[in-house]
Formats: C-alpha cells, sequence, structure tokens
C-alpha cells in the first residue's frame, strides 16, 4: 500500500530532507515542512492522509500542532516523533488523538509500517462517515 500522501514536520532540515527523499523512493507522496504554522497552511491547501510530526520544535511544538490539525483536519492521522524518551509527551499525543509515536531515529522500515497503518486507519474511518452519509440519504 503505497501512493498516499505524507506531510513530514520537523525543525531539522537535513533529517526531513532525508526523510523525504527516503520516502518518495517508497512511492509515498512525501512533502516536509519546518514549523507546526507551516503545517497548519499546508494542510489548508493540500489534502493529506498522515502527518509525521516532531514534538520538540521551536515556536508551535508538536502537541500545539496537534492539536490544530485535528481541529482542522480531524481525519488525518498524526504520528508524533519524539528525539527524546520523554513517555508523558508520547502519552499526551496519543490523548489528543495521535495515531502512535516514534523515538528518532527510528528505522525506515519501522516508519513505513506505521504510515501504513495510519493510512489504513484513515481509510477505514471515511469509508465508515460515507457509509453514514448514505444510510441517511436514503432515508429522505
Amino acid at each position: 500500500m503505497t501512493d498516499f500522501n505524507v506531510l513530514l514536520v520537523d525543525d531539522e532540515a537535513e533529517f526531513l530532507d532525508t526523510l523525504v527523499k527516503r520516502l518518495k523512493k517508497r512511492n509515498l507522496n512525501a512533502v516536509g515542512v519546518r514549523s507546526g504554522e507551516a503545517a497548519l497552511e499546508m494542510l489548508k491547501d493540500s489534502p493529506m492522509d498522515v502527518v509525521v510530526l516532531d514534538v520538540k520544535m521551536p515556536g508551535m511544538d508538536g502537541i500545539e500542532t496537534l492539536r490544530q490539525i485535528k481541529k482542522i483536519c480531524p481525519l488525518v492521522e498524526v504520528i508524533m516523533l519524539t528525539g527524546h524518551a520523554n513517555m508523558e509527551v508520547a502519552i499526551q499525543g496519543m490523548e489528543l488523538g495521535a495515531f502512535d509515536y516514534l523515538m528518532k531515529p527510528m528505522e525506515i522500515d519501522e516508519l513505513l509500517y506505521k504510515l501504513q497503518d495510519a493510512y489504513k486507519k484513515k481509510l477505514i474511518h471515511e469509508k465508515k462517515i460515507n457509509n453514514m452519509k448514505e444510510g441517511l440519504g436514503s432515508r429522505r
């Protein structure tokens, strides 16, 4: 399962560029931005399926960015990335609706599996919503 849209959000330019290139080689439509604010702007203009979001960034941090993403795009799945073994932040992210979290540095295959699982979950949610809409439409 490839060919879905992934937004990577991380303030470390070299890490971000490498990750985008590696995901594109695996047939994902991957783009990267370097801040939470830029991620929110991107989501307003471009539909994304999964966001990979760094927790610790200057300006708007990952937790606040996650809150805002879930307000504007509730079906987008978010995987939190942390370079610090901070379980409290990971738990807080999960409570706010993150799909999962990964510790940096992570294996590309591990990230790929999480991305695919998150995308599958998004498709299931979309299908349920469409089925509900069709059910409501047939009652009229």
